[in-house]
């Protein structure tokens, strides 16, 4: 398979966009090192799209640098063109031209000569549509279509690939596979790319990195185990799945709760509220809680417990439910060391 020469480290600094009186962008950050992929992930309205349609050259932001491998693309007094920045750009919609073959849209943006070599056939190949040149975009299917997107982006040998909800349309069986053929090709190629999904899943599966984007600024960015968990705030952790947060006392790296010590991360002390996942609880015969509600998903079960002071506590077990609504059970933490967050803080 031949290798991409996208390489370049992009880099984001402090970058600000505001549409009339609404600031989409609020002094967003953002590194990408050479080779790697980020997932920018961020619930709808975040900003995701608008930070990568600025780093793609489509939007002038107001405030702010992009740089990739050390050169500006857009800075206070410089601003490249799209066409001269060697970043290729996927749509959540494909964005192919109806009136041209598969051929067409892929070799749309190289030279007369370049369309006439074995670049596109050879970015058909990397994408399994080898032999589709002569189709129209109406004959493909949704994977197909999205693949095409892809051949395109990838064909005029970019320096970064931006990938915005490229699967966002497609059935779930589909995107499933779509996602895992895209994420092998990122990493058989070492291309550098941001990858924009709103799914937690999607991000985690996709990203060597993930970068948590909440109301116009990337709040945490980090392997997708460590942002799972170390959350750095309330708002990441109930962003990034369930999270339990259950008062606590921290004193010497353990946090006594109202279901025994849970050891802590981070050195904080005094009154805290510790994250708990779902998964990291245990749950028995006893009386310390009772059980509210059951969720049976197949391959696991959740429960929906209550402590006698009123906090609810998700458990999950990778098994068929042994406990109905009204039994009561003792619970136990049996993951390892979790963070905690000040009582009084916001964040």
């Amino acid at each position: 398979m031949p290798q991409s020469a996208a390489t370049g480290a992009l880099a984001v600094e402090g970058l600000c966009k505001a549409f009339g009186d609404a600031l989409v962008l609020d002094q967003a950050g953002l590194r990408v090192p050479a080779g790697r992929v980020v997932a920018l992930l961020g619930p709808s309205g975040c900003g995701k799209t608008t930070l990568l349609r600025c780093i793609a050259g489509l939007e002038r932001p107001d405030a702010g640098q992009v740089r990739l491998d050390g050169r500006d693309l857009s800075a206070p007094g410089a601003f490249v063109a799209p066409e001269r920045r060697r970043i290729g750009m996927v749509f959540q919609d494909g964005a192919l031209f109806p009136h041209l073959t598969v051929a067409g849209n892929v070799g749309y943006g190289l030279s007369r000569s370049e369309r006439r070599g074995a670049r596109v056939a050879e970015a058909l190949a990397l994408v399994d549509l080898a032999g589709f040149g002569d189709r129209l975009p109406a004959s493909l299917s949704g994977g197909q279509a999205q693949r095409v997107a892809l051949a395109r982006a990838l064909v005029t040998r970019p320096s970064v690939l931006l990938l915005d909800e490229p699967f966002s349309n497609l059935d779930t069986i589909l995107r499933i596979q779509i996602r895992a053929e895209v994420q092998r090709l990122l990493a058989d190629l070492g291309v550098t790319a941001v990858f924009v999904t709103h799914d937690q899943e999607e991000a985690f599966v996709v990203g060597d990195e993930v970068a948590v984007m909440l109301a116009g600024r990337v709040v945490q960015q980090a392997a997708p185990a460590e942002l799972y968990r170390a959350p750095a705030s309330r708002a990441v952790a109930g962003f990034l799945g369930d999270a339990n947060l259950l008062p606590g006392v921290a004193a010497a790296g353990l946090a006594d709760t109202a279901i025994g010590r849970v050891p802590l991360r981070n050195g904080l002390r005094g009154d805290v509220d510790v994250l708990l996942r779902p998964e990291q609880l245990r749950v028995s015969a006893g009386a310390a809680a009772t059980i509210d509600s059951v969720q049976y998903f197949g391959h696991d079960a959740i429960y929906l417990t209550r402590l006698p002071g009123g906090a609810a506590l998700r458990v999950r077990v990778l098994d068929a439910p042994e406990f109905r609504p009204g039994d009561t059970v003792d619970l136990d933490y049996v993951g390892g060391p979790t963070v905690g967050y000040p009582r009084a803080s916001a964040g």
